[in-house]
């Protein structure tokens, strides 16, 4: 007998994850889909298997945006082993060093001003990195090694929690495309004994908090007495991510020739930049980017329900 065809339904919007431990973000996010029955599906920045918390999901005319929140500073509590390190910088790998630890949290805090501010890392081999259409950690699997360029990130905070004799738990705000890993890796080499990242979790993603998270097995009780649609209470608006953006309410007539490609002015617009943009109904219809003549080109548009 031939299998009939799940047909998925079209909804929109944002859950955030708290994502456990044990899964990668991608099977977190089938696994979200699945429960909601979703047509379109995206993450927003992936998180290692051994580490946990805040996992924006994009969903139908959400994941047209989802680039904006994998743009978006993020914050991270990690626990660093000390005195060893690890063939991928964390638990997972196969320990490389180890060394005495002679170091107390007064040590500690000395070398941290060396790594606030813009500081260069070179990325690990263990990570989803391309070099030629090939993640570099599937080269590392492999057991290839090849020269990575540094790059520039930005670690605006930077706060040793509490340590003991061979550990020290940090709480990090920084940029988009920094390696915690590294980060420690490179904190335990500056202290001459070594350290991998031994537990971390996502505690602020964009404007996304710990606070504002759902469960997996939240979902799953949900979904269980009440199926798909019951699911769709935890879904933000599609513009949840980019509620720092400027405002912008248009007019019928506006919304109408914008809705079909066509730049417009509107009042109160600034003189530059990104803006989120509604109809005259108070409805997300997409987002637009202000010309040099004053106009609203649109840049990402919202399919009309």
């Amino acid at each position: 007998m031939a299998q009939v065809k799940r047909i998925r339904r079209n909804v929109s919007g944002i859950i955030l994850l708290d994502k456990p431990l044990g899964f990668t973000s991608n099977a977190a996010l089938q696994k979200v889909r699945w429960l909601l029955n979703a047509e379109k599906a995206g993450h927003t920045g992936s998180l290692d298997p051994l580490a946990s918390g805040v996992l924006p999901l994009c969903f139908g005319e959400a994941t047209k945006f989802s680039q904006y929140l994998l743009d978006s500073d993020k914050s991270y509590e990690t626990l660093a082993q000390l005195g060893k390190t690890t063939t991928t910088g964390d638990a997972e790998g196969e320990v490389l060093q180890t060394r005495p630890v002679t170091v107390g949290r007064a040590d500690i805090e000395t070398v941290l001003p060396e790594f606030r501010g813009e500081i260069s890392q070179i990325p690990p081999m263990y990570s989803a990195l391309k070099r030629d259409g090939q993640p570099l950690y599937k080269l590392a699997r492999a057991g290839e090694v090849v020269e990575r360029e540094a790059r520039s990130v930005t670690i605006a905070r930077l706060e040793l929690l509490e340590s003991d004799a061979d550990t020290a738990r940090f709480s990090v705000d920084c940029s988009k495309g920094t390696y915690i890993r590294t980060l420690v890796e490179d904190i335990g080499e500056k202290l001459g004994c070594g350290a991998y990242v031994a537990q971390l979790r996502r505690t602020q993603a964009g404007p996304f908090s710990l606070t504002q998270t759902v469960t997996l097995d939240e979902l799953e009780q949900v979904h269980a007495d009440g199926g798909n649609e019951a699911v769709d209470r935890f879904l933000m608006p599609s513009d949840s991510g980019l509620q720092d953006w400027p405002l912008l309410q248009f007019s019928e007539h506006s919304s109408f020739y914008w809705l079909h490609g066509q730049p417009v002015r509107a009042p109160d617009a600034p003189q530059f930049g990104m803006v989120r943009v509604q109809d005259h109904n108070g409805r997300f219809i997409g987002i637009g980017e202000v010309s040099e003549d004053g106009r609203i080109a649109p840049r990402r548009l919202i399919r009309s329900e």
